[in-house]
């Protein structure tokens, strides 16, 4: 790390760091946050010629001190326009994704699209938002590690520029402290730093944020994360060999999808995802043997997240090798048939309330007696949950001054996260957004383009296009 002044116009810029560890492009952005000049119009003159954003600075002879001169023209403040009205439709792709209300992209700082679009699928959960906001009153517990504290800050900094930002925000600082907390992704080949797996920043991430958000000697909604995207599994376990049987429980925060020749359609892939067999000591054999193990779901989450299961480990080269087929996903998942008995009890009240809903609107007559005695069955049912030992399942995390509402088990797709090419070390990230609107965007790094729903199925697989690695479902909910 250096520093060096930087010239602009009239206006000279001290003790501007360099890390010349990072490739130009990064230091670019520390002066696109500087002057407003974007990037792509910055002409910074080095030994050589121009600044390149792929430059080799030990090529270049930067030394500690030395003045960089800078031309470029920041962006110009929006005037009032001069024509009259423009309807949506007739705007830029451009000009019609801002149009639609939805938040800035992030510039990608050298193969950092993994963590671009993780970001930008978090970062439209406003519950999220919300529970970030209110940390920065709480402050850091001493049960949280400086490393995950500064994470959570940097997390909830970015995404207030990401909300108050109309153009491309540089996720530096975020950047610097996602490295320091898990160094993996900062890994270098060539000088270079490597692509990394969005799942595993979205899984670390995540596990940060819930150790940091916990609210200790609460027993309200002690920890933010898992009301939001935590699902408890039960599971049985059974040997068919020596008829052993137990129970276990766990908490995850997203159901895998596994991918075979004999899965087509999401909904196979999470049955497969929920069975599996594993090897342990048997009592009664006095060995070990094979268990199968078959988990439900026994606590819905505000937030369903689904991995797809796309890369294994290929021997023969060594490498992270994926699985191309083609997986349909619906925008609207019931998870029914997934949960376990005692939820599935729970969901019977609220499901008849929401088909009487949707009956309504299509004009179709309700038997009011049958939903008045539904909504009875719904308080029965909240109040039995609150004794149950898995807690309140089918009850969905609230927000302060938001009424109290019951799960469903169907849920509506709000993001989508994809990776195009071969290998998952390799090819490109990308984030597919629902805006509040209902406009889908795609946030291809700092290039957010508006988006239409059949856009988002066409990312299902099978070829060499952008392909659903990982989506996210908002839970459907009645009112109590």
């Amino acid at each position: 790390m250096i520093s060096v002044s930087v010239k602009w116009q009239k206006e000279l810029f001290k003790n501007v760091e360099l890390d010349t560890s990072q490739p130009p492009l990064v230091f670019k952005c520390q002066l696109y946050d500087l002057t407003g000049v974007p990037p792509e119009r910055q002409k910074i003159m080095v030994k050589g010629g121009l600044l390149k954003d792929d430059a080799d600075w030990s090529t270049l002879g930067v030394k500690d001190g030395q003045k960089l001169m800078m031309m470029g023209t920041a962006d110009e403040i929006v005037k009032i326009p001069e024509k009259g009205t423009v309807f949506v439709e007739d705007l830029p792709e451009e000009e019609q994704a801002v149009s639609l209300g939805h938040t800035a992209g992030l510039f990608n700082l050298g193969n950092t699209c993994y963590m671009n679009s993780t970001l930008q699928c978090l970062h439209s959960v406003p519950e999220l938002k919300s529970a970030l906001i209110k940390y920065s009153h709480s402050g850091r517990s001493n049960d949280v590690d400086q490393s995950s504290h500064m994470l959570t800050i940097a997390t909830r900094d970015l995404f207030n520029e990401l909300d108050k930002s109309g153009k491309p925000v540089a996720p530096m600082q975020f950047w610097m402290v996602l490295r320091k907390k898990y160094p993996q992704f900062g890994q270098l080949h060539n000088g270079v730093f490597m692509q990394q797996d969005a799942e595993e920043c979205w899984t670390q991430i995540l596990y940060t944020l819930s150790q940091s958000l916990r609210s200790p000697g609460s027993s309200e909604n002690p920890d933010d994360v898992k009301a939001l995207f935590g699902i408890d599994l039960i599971s049985r376990i059974h040997c068919q060999e020596s008829n052993e049987e137990s129970s276990e429980a766990e908490s995850v925060y997203s159901l895998k999808c596994h991918i075979s020749h004999d899965v087509n359609h999401l909904h196979e892939g999470l049955k497969h995802g929920l069975k599996s067999e594993l090897e342990k000591a048997s009592v009664a054999l006095g060995r070990s043997a094979i268990y199968l193990k078959e988990s439900r779901i026994n606590s819905l989450p505000k937030y369903m997240t689904v991995q797809f299961v796309r890369f294994f480990w290929k021997r023969e080269s060594n490498q992270k090798a994926k699985i191309l087929r083609k997986v349909d996903y619906p925008l609207e998942l019931d998870v029914y048939d997934l949960c376990s008995e005692d939820l599935r009890k729970k969901l019977e009240a609220p499901r008849q309330i929401l088909r009487d809903e949707e009956g309504k609107k299509l004009g179709l007559k309700v038997n009011e007696k049958t939903s008045v005695k539904k909504e009875n069955d719904v308080k029965m049912s909240d109040a039995e949950g609150s004794s149950n030992a898995g807690g309140e399942p089918s009850v969905a995390p609230m927000e302060e001054g938001e009424k109290e509402t019951q799960m469903t088990g169907i849920y509506d797709l709000v993001a989508v996260l994809t990776h195009k090419g071969r290998s998952a070390d390799s090819g490109h990230y990308v984030a597919w957004v629902k805006q509040e609107s209902g406009k889908w965007i795609e946030f291809d790094d700092d290039n957010p383009k508006p988006r239409v729903e059949e856009d988002i199925t066409k990312l299902s697989g099978g070829g060499d296009w952008h392909m659903a690695y990982i989506i996210m479902y908002k839970a459907r909910v009645v009112p109590i």
